[in-house]
């Protein structure tokens, strides 16, 4: 064996390390506690609160020895055997880790001892172990915390890191679900053992290191220094040290008392978030503990006992005393000692010493009833089960911690922020709580102010994403073989928005809404209509008003010169009738202006089908009667005998009438044509318009029309050709073509535009099919009455 010297070239250490010293802390609080309850004589009355103070330094054999040591009564350890001097002990409260505390359990239950933890709240040795009570809240209860935490900063992307311990893979297992569920990538999962510094070595994932800022720390007393060692190992390994790494930690206490440790790398922390309980909560405890006078004396002084080979073989029974002076401390680092690390401990042998008074007092009552005076056997450690497993036993035990309605140990906690400087300085801020509220959800509330200062430090929060966010109008869109996080922004689709960044999916508006030119909130649609007030409607409106002028300007005319041979030829009645039809079917275009109502709706199809179809009926009628009149001439046809007003009006009658037949039918039919609003034709509008309830019937009523026009206009062009100097058979066949012209233009058109721009193609088709028939068949007949009455002779007419 290789023996290295020792030096001796400086003086020895004289400074108590702050470290131990919490330590001693922890043992002064408990001592304060037993103390404080034996001078209380309403507490135990008869019964002095005794106590063995047992520190294992984080070894299993240690552990094992003091067990060994708890559970013998003789002097011996020997478990199970009686010998001299014997002890009563009835609770064993520890605060060590998670494995220690599993080992302390194995031990403890066979004696069914009740084992009180303070330090960790371990889910499944409480499941395991019916004699297992913790005092503090589980680690769970900080999770939600954690992800509200991440997704406030807008982090990504985070790190998992916990020991490799039954409470760190609990750790990983739960929060990663939690994580993934809101988006948010845990890129790193590690594991380390808090017993070996070498493990991190070979862990591949350097690049990732570098990449991610924000590390969830899943740590607990023995493993956090490790953890933050090999943190600070993967870190000098990099070829460019990263700056600003933020750590959010399930540890409970003071991270202060580890600056100026070489192995806590304050070069690379930006800061660490925790989650304490809150500070009202046990204002109470320290403010009580600091200023009493016997707590004074033992900031002073300290118990030390001298730990040799034997101490747990052969018990000693005296009190072993060192008393070492130790350096004063500040106030404010005192006060900051005892509220992070004895709070627990110092309540919790308080609800040990209420749990025994409710035992005496019981067994009290039962002596008082058998009226029995005999010796109380002595208490065994079974017997405080049923007391330390009511709720009061949690509920008065600590300030602000008590079991819910699902029978789990739940406190209001602190969001605490300890910022880290290069010259090891730190500062300590709250940034928020997160307060219970029901069962299952948290209140988590941020201060904004404390945020703002924080930033005025030169210490904004550091980024720590796969990608910039999406702003508000765009949704995340994923890339197909990265992680959740890493993704690509698509605009939101038409008629959806988005008002949060990162929006994992686009809302649609309502239905009388759209979205603005950013797609971020939604805006009332416009009413959309044919209206008397925009350009479009006054252009129709005053050619709809020129062409009813220009056609009782020529129905005056025609009744002014009735009694002239070119108003007298081919029929002067159907004349009129074609004249006031026309101008009933210009009126019409007015009931297709304007806000859609009941009446409007109702009537303007049924309206105009129909005094179209009077006036299509009388041009067919004047068409037949040129023919039947020039086949009367032929000598001994009997054509002539047809010929007449009977026939005319009766092709006019049996025409017209079959469209009101049609008209009627559509009117009763249900539902009849009713105002309506169409909300998806337009993405920026509501049109307002007519349905015409049944489709099938307008293009019955629009398809009989154009039968007629279809079957005018092709006797029209038969009889072109006929002799006489002013043959109407002509004129008819040409306006007939410009009436078929329009009509079979205005099924497309109508079919391809929306909203009110399909209301302005049917009053165009109709005022310009009816200009035409106007025009063809009318205006040549007015020109020659007003400015050639000399060819207005029946001379010229009967000319060839």
């Amino acid at each position: 064996m290789l023996l290295l010297p020792l030096s001796f070239n400086r003086s020895p250490l004289t400074q108590i390390s702050l470290k131990p010293l919490s330590e001693y802390w922890k043992m002064l609080s408990f001592l304060f506690a037993v103390q404080a309850i034996n001078k209380n004589p309403y507490i135990l009355f008869n019964v002095t609160l005794g106590y063995n103070i047992y520190d294992d330094y984080f070894r299993a054999q240690t552990t094992s020895e003091a067990l060994l040591d708890l559970l013998s009564e003789g002097e011996a350890n020997v478990p199970n055997y009686s010998c001299g001097r014997q002890r009563n002990t009835v609770a064993v409260l520890e605060g060590a880790d998670t494995d220690v505390s599993i080992q302390i359990s194995t031990m403890l239950g066979t004696y069914k001892m009740p084992q009180i933890n303070h330090g960790f709240d371990s889910q499944d040795l409480s499941d395991e172990n019916p004699f297992f009570y913790p005092m503090i809240p589980a680690e769970g209860v900080q999770y939600p915390g954690m992800v509200k935490l991440v997704l406030h900063f807008r982090w990504t992307l985070v790190g998992l890191l916990a020991p490799d311990t039954e409470n760190g893979e609990r750790f990983l297992r739960t929060l990663t679900s939690l994580l993934i569920r809101k988006g948010i990538c845990p890129v790193l999962s590690e594991t380390f053992s808090p017993a070996s510094r070498e493990a991190i070595i070979h862990w591949p994932l350097y690049l990732s290191w570098r990449k991610v800022n924000v590390f969830i720390f899943g740590a607990d007393l023995t493993s956090f220094n490790v953890g933050i060692w090999l943190m600070d190992l993967v870190f000098e390994r990099l070829t460019e040290p990263p700056r600003g790494k933020v750590l959010i930690t399930t540890i409970r206490w003071d991270f202060t008392i580890y600056l100026g440790k070489r192995s806590f790398p304050v070069e690379y922390i930006h800061s660490i978030f925790s989650f304490p309980m809150m500070k009202h909560q046990i204002v109470n405890y320290g403010r009580h503990l600091s200023f009493n006078s016997f707590m004074r004396h033992y900031i002073e002084t300290s118990f030390l006992c001298s730990y040799t080979n034997d101490a747990f073989s052969v018990k000693i029974w005296r009190r072993c005393r060192q008393r070492e002076d130790l350096e004063t401390l500040k106030k404010e680092a005192m006060d900051s000692i005892l509220i992070q690390d004895n709070y627990f401990i110092y309540n919790t042998i308080w609800v040990v010493a209420r749990a025994l008074k409710a035992v005496y007092l019981s067994r009290s009552r039962n002596t008082f009833k058998t009226g029995k005076n005999v010796k109380t056997p002595k208490l065994k450690a079974w017997q405080l089960h049923s007391f330390l497993r009511t709720a009061q036993f949690y509920n008065n035990s600590i300030y602000g911690v008590y079991l819910d309605e699902n029978g789990e140990l739940v406190a209001d906690l602190d969001i605490v922020n300890t910022v880290l400087f290069p010259n090891m300085s730190s500062i300590k801020v709250t940034l928020g709580s997160l307060e219970r509220v029901g069962s299952l959800d948290f209140k988590f509330m941020m201060n904004q102010n404390v945020i703002a200062k924080m930033e005025l430090l030169n210490k904004p929060m550091p980024s720590s994403r796969c990608v910039e966010s999406c702003p508000a109008g765009f949704m995340k869109l994923a890339q197909e073989g990265k992680p959740i996080c890493c993704y690509n922004c698509r605009p939101c689709a038409e008629g959806s928005i988005s008002t949060t960044e990162d929006a994992d999916k686009c809302t649609k508006c309502p239905e009388d809404q759209h979205p603005n030119i950013n797609r971020v909130h939604c805006i009332p649609k416009i009413k959309s209509y044919l209206s008397y007030n925009e350009n479009l409607g006054i252009i129709l409106i005053f050619v709809a008003l020129f062409f009813s002028l220009t056609t009782g300007f020529g129905l005056r005319i025609f009744i002014k010169f009735m009694e002239t041979p070119i108003v007298k030829a081919n029929n002067r009645d159907l004349s009129y009738i074609l004249l006031v039809s026309l101008l009933l079917s210009i009126l019409t275009s007015f009931l297709f202006i304007g806000r859609p109502r009941k009446v409007t709706c109702l009537l303007r199809q049924a309206a105009f089908s129909i005094v179209f179809s009077i006036a299509i009926s009388s041009i067919l009628a004047k068409t037949i009667t040129v023919v039947l009149a020039f086949l009367a001439t032929k000598p001994g046809n009997k054509v002539q005998r047809w010929l007449g007003k009977s026939l005319a009006n009766s092709i006019v009658l049996s025409c017209s009438g079959l469209q009101v037949v049609i008209s009627s039918i559509w009117l009763c039919t249900s539902p009849p044509p009713f105002p309506d609003s169409d909300m998806h034709s337009q993405p920026t509008e509501i049109i307002l318009q007519c349905n015409e309830g049944s489709v099938t019937m307008f293009y019955v009523a629009l398809g009989y029309m154009g039968f007629l026009s279809a079957v005018c206009f092709t006797v029209a062009f038969l009889a072109r050709n006929l002799p006489g100097a002013f043959n109407e058979a002509k004129l008819i066949s040409f306006s007939m073509l410009v009436f078929c012209s329009v009509w079979v233009s205005f099924v497309p058109a109508y079919l391809s535009t929306k909203g009110k721009y399909t209301v302005a193609v049917q009053v165009f088709s109709i005022l310009a099919s009816s200009a035409g028939l106007l025009g063809c068949i009318f205006i040549p007949k007015c020109y020659i009455i007003i400015f050639r009455p000399d060819l207005n002779t029946k001379e010229h007419l009967m000319s060839k």
